[in-house]
């Protein structure tokens, strides 16, 4: 039997009560987002102090691809997991490397809040190209001083979203909000955003352009099926990926509606629900914020981080939702007619790398933090 849209809504919608205790209260994946209540607790080593919050900076599919060696009593050295990286969507490790320098960036926050100073050392053994290799992404090491200034938006860490709802369009940024965000970002990077109606519009187009070509394309579609963790017990058992929890999520699943099966089936109810969710959220941008780059090496990805985490605790400091749209940005074959066209409408001259593109506006509803792995996951047995 076919099912409609609407009767899809509509049962994921509905809360089953039993025994007096209403289901859809149950379904919050407690155990993936631990990491963000623990954070504040502290470990007692500086060290998984200050990592206990570099872990929730904003990534790539939320891959989390960093895995951290202690080094003797005051160092650490960060690597990547090739086991989390996105061949097909992100195969130079572009987008990957950006969310190390959020990383990085969160670490360095999380270290001063303590009076830490953060030396961090990027890519001590040597940048990587094409792709990232088993070399190190950044040495860290810690040094207390009374001199390390505190970071105002550090307050901002547990709040920061990234919020995947649409906007309400009648309520548009103001220029001094969205001025405010973009000057937060480092100097080693240029930084700005884009509010006229006509640019926005062409944006827009662009973005639900790439993402119809991202989804349409199976190799694409199928690397972030395979990384979708759907309902509580998934979300709980891998928490890393693309989220869907929450009581519509569950009730779908329980019923066949909603599965990596039916997500990757082209016609099916997930299959155009997933498309035109995503669709709808592009739909209702009412500004742009954009980092671009003088170069495209290591560093300058590392910094591109760095500027979109600070960017992003900025929005949320002025009631901003921020929803990264990376689909134009990324380097495979198909996508170079929108990597193409976004450059040209970014203003990117020749040898300039837009990094990163986000969608802000006043979100319609509040997002929960994205699933977490535990820190001592992340840690290398030594």
């Amino acid at each position: 039997m076919s099912v409609s849209r609407r009767m899809l809504l509509l049962t994921g919608s509905a809360a089953v009560t039993v025994a007096g205790v209403t289901w859809a209260a149950t379904r919050d994946p407690k155990a993936a987002r631990a990491p963000w209540r623990e954070a504040a607790a502290g470990f007692g080593d500086p060290r998984l102090d200050v990592l206990a919050y570099a872990i929730l900076a904003p990534n790539p599919h939320n891959m989390q691809p960093w895995r951290i060696r202690l080094d003797g009593e005051n160092a650490l050295t960060v690597f990547c997991d090739h086991d989390r990286l996105l061949p097909e969507t992100d195969p130079p490790n572009r987008q990957i490397t950006i969310g190390f320098g959020a990383f990085l960036e969160l670490l360095r926050q999380a270290a001063a809040e303590r009076g830490f100073l953060a030396e961090i050392t990027p890519f001590p053994e040597g940048q990587s190209h094409p792709a990232l290799d088993d070399r190190p992404i950044a040495k860290v090491t810690l040094v207390q001083t009374d001199a390390v200034e505190r970071d105002p938006l550090f307050g901002q860490v547990l709040l920061r979203r990234t919020n995947r709802a649409p906007f309400d369009t009648s309520k548009i940024p103001s220029a001094d909000d969205l001025s405010a965000v973009v000057q937060t970002a480092n100097s080693a990077v240029a930084a700005g955003f884009v509010a006229k109606p006509a640019m926005v519009e062409d944006l827009r187009a662009l973005t639900i352009a790439a993402w119809r070509t991202e989804w349409a394309l199976k190799r694409t579609r199928e690397e972030s099926i395979n990384v979708t963790r759907i309902g509580k017990t998934e979300n709980n058992t891998n928490p890393y990926g693309l989220s869907l929890a929450g009581a519509p999520m569950d009730a779908a699943a329980g019923l066949g509606l909603l599965t990596h099966e039916k997500m990757n089936e082209e016609g099916s109810t997930a299959y155009e629900q997933s498309l035109e969710f995503y669709e709808k959220a592009c739909e209702t941008a009412s500004a742009y914020a954009w980092i671009k780059t003088a170069s495209n090496t290591r560093i300058d990805q590392l910094e591109s981080g760095r500027a979109w985490v600070r960017m992003q605790l900025a929005a949320a400091t002025h009631g901003l939702g921020f929803h990264p749209l990376s689909q134009a940005l990324q380097e495979f074959p198909e996508m170079a007619e929108h990597y193409a066209r976004a450059h040209e409408l970014l203003g990117a001259k020749e040898g300039e790398t837009v990094q990163m593109l986000s969608r802000l506006g006043y979100a319609t509803r509040k997002t929960p933090p994205a699933p977490r792995e535990a820190l001592i996951s992340k840690l290398i047995p030594i």
